[in-house]
């Protein structure tokens, strides 16, 4: 059932997205109201009234157009932390998240994209990455590549000798154990920074704009769709212990995805 799905025209999903967006995410962009926005787990975690709205509005449209698929969306698995169970099932699993970038949103912001990805027993076969303000829709099919509005994306390799840039994850959102793991990038010939969407920061990655990322969190819906996108772009990913990042969770933190093989190697040496 699913192969034939992927064996199809895909652009539906893509039109679903865009128009989530058109109706539940763009309206509210600036223009938010202070009882719209609401602390989940503490400041640096938000969930708006277009996060919401939005998901239910993909979780919807996403399932209809593949019976039987189910959805595992951010804001359902805070409120229902089984809902992260069905990653693990046979069924097609839909991975949203409505508003990837949720401060950058609620600061007025550009820089947030809404993400999903479609995945069968663990593994991500599809992804789609949207920038809504800029009406950009990256996808990427297992085996088939990645791609940004028509054009193919290909990450390379960094320049011999040059600085690796590198996303890492944000310290507001770090214990201090993941602080720790995370100091070995603060050596010569990395530049590293604090990442913003995570979603956009791949698709950086997937467009040879970053050379890495290196993340202490493992939500699904944060790096479904991205970690696809880069490999079909040519690039890797892989956990400190040297396995590829799992969708359904139990990974060794930190993880890195790079625009190369061997560039992920060198940052997951410089992370254990």
């Amino acid at each position: 059932m699913i192969e034939d799905f992927l064996a199809g025209d895909l652009s539906n999903v893509a039109e679903a997205i865009r128009k989530a967006a058109a109706a539940e995410i763009l309206p509210r962009h600036r223009q938010l109201a202070a009882h719209e926005i609401v602390e989940k787990t503490g400041p640096h975690d938000l969930v708006t009234t277009a996060d919401r709205l939005a998901e239910e509005h993909l979780t919807a449209s996403l399932t209809a157009l593949l019976p039987g698929s189910v959805v595992v969306g951010e804001e359902a698995v805070h409120a229902d932390p089984s809902v992260c169970e069905a990653l693990r099932g046979r069924a097609p699993v839909w991975i949203v998240d409505p508003v990837d970038g949720t401060r950058q949103f609620v600061r007025g912001e550009d820089g947030f994209c809404t993400l999903v990805a479609l995945a069968l027993e663990g593994e991500v076969l599809a992804s789609w990455t949207y920038a809504p303000v800029h009406d950009q829709m990256a996808t990427a099919i297992r085996g088939r590549g990645a791609w940004l509005e028509g054009e193919r994306l290909l990450a390379g390799e960094p320049a011999p000798g040059a600085e690796l840039r590198v996303a890492t994850s944000h310290p507001d959102y770090t214990t201090p154990e993941q602080k720790h793991a995370l100091l070995g990038l603060n050596t010569e010939g990395v530049r590293a920074r604090p990442c913003g969407s995570a979603g956009l920061e791949y698709l950086a990655v997937a467009r040879g704009e970053l050379d890495a990322v290196a993340f202490s969190w493992e939500a699904a819906w944060d790096h479904a769709a991205g970690l696809l996108l880069v490999t079909e772009a040519g690039g890797a990913h892989t956990t400190v212990a040297g396995d590829g990042f799992r969708i359904a969770g139990d990974n060794a933190l930190p993880f890195t995805a790079a625009r190369s093989a061997t560039t992920a190697e060198r940052i997951r040496g410089l992370l254990t």
